[in-house]
């Protein structure tokens, strides 16, 4: 299934709104993961990017690669959404980087071209991993990482779409996540943890950890709602996957 032509309709239209509602929490601190906004000086995920050419698969308004940027990163970013790469050049400042409009599962790069590929949800959120993660593992350096961050699938099947609020009760079937219907044909994409760990180790990467942001109990979520309010203090709405090309 292409899910490329809706998925970029759908950004294109739902940019603004977007970057409206929520950059003011992700673009006012750096690095910074996920629906809680837990920053990665507790997680320590990415490390020194100091020197390193870096890719954000899926950068939105560049919040991330700005701040990479800034570090002294080579940062590249790119986005299906021409008009979220509107936003990143607009938001951009004095820490320029390269953009590039296209799609996670058809990377237009070199192999063996960065030194670490990122997103927090972006790319493969929205592109089916089993092709986007081939891409990430082909054009990382040896000794590359690939680190990101998407929603547990935990959050996936507890979540109850009439409500419009993760629950405590299962509401749908763990096995046979994959690809989710959203509205006008708009696709995103929820692995079982199973499913996770084969479609790294068969694009050749190494799981180096998997961390599960925990945020504190009162610690506002500015994308769902969750019943009760602590529902990710109490189990994991997201899975933060650190790895390596050997």
């Amino acid at each position: 299934m292409d899910s490329i032509p809706a998925n970029r309709r759908f950004w294109n239209q739902f940019s603004s709104a977007y970057q409206h509602q929520h950059d003011p929490q992700i673009g006012a601190a750096p690095r910074l993961w996920g629906t809680y906004a837990v920053p990665d000086a507790h997680l320590r995920a990415l490390g020194d990017v100091t020197g390193k050419r870096v890719l954000e698969l899926g950068c939105g308004a560049g919040q991330w690669s700005r701040a990479l940027a800034a570090e002294g990163a080579a940062v590249v970013g790119i986005d299906l959404s021409e008009a979220q790469l509107a936003a990143a050049t607009r938001a951009m400042g004095a820490a320029r980087y390269p953009l590039v409009q296209g799609a996670a599962e058809h990377l237009p790069f070199a192999a063996d071209s960065f030194d670490l590929v990122f997103c927090d949800y972006g790319g493969l959120s929205w592109a089916p991993p089993h092709l986007a993660v081939p891409q990430a593992a082909r054009v990382l350096r040896r000794g590359g990482r690939l680190v990101f961050n998407v929603a547990s699938p935990w959050f996936e099947a507890c979540y109850d779409e009439a409500a419009g609020h993760a629950t405590t009760t299962l509401q749908q079937d763990y096995f046979g996540l994959d690809a989710i219907a959203e509205d006008d044909g708009v696709t995103s994409y929820q692995l079982t943890y199973g499913d996770w760990v084969r479609v790294l180790r068969g694009a050749g990467l190494v799981i180096d950890d998997l961390i599960e942001p925990r945020p504190d109990p009162g610690t506002a979520n500015g994308y769902n709602r969750t019943d009760p309010p602590d529902w990710a203090h109490r189990w994991p709405a997201e899975t933060l996957w650190v790895t390596h090309k050997p």
